[in-house]
């Protein structure tokens, strides 16, 4: 009877250990998605930053224009035929940066 128990206490930790790496092996998974969310995140706000600074010195009467006066005007100006050529003529094939 001894050994039975001692058996099944030996498998009691082993399956023990197999679920805390299981565990940790979950937490780092999840670590790893939020630092690439995150690094995604950046990289965005990096563009629209970097973006929105362009358009201010192309076009420095935007930066005292209202938030909503300032999507009309991109609104108008981009769906323009002309303009709308000209982004989908220079923007990549497969819809990246």
């Amino acid at each position: 009877m001894s050994e039975a128990l001692d058996r099944l206490q030996s498998e009691k930790e082993k399956a023990e250990r197999e679920l805390a790496q299981t565990q940790h092996k979950i937490q780092r998974l999840e670590n790893l998605k939020q630092y690439y969310e995150k690094g995604e995140r950046r990289a965005r706000s990096h563009r629209l930053i970097t973006r929105g600074a362009a358009v201010e010195s192309i076009v420095p009467e935007v930066k005292g224009m209202s938030e909503t006066d300032f999507y009309s005007l991109m609104s108008d100006v981009l769906t323009m035929p002309e303009v709308a050529r000209r982004i989908r003529a220079a923007a990549p094939q497969d819809g990246g940066d």
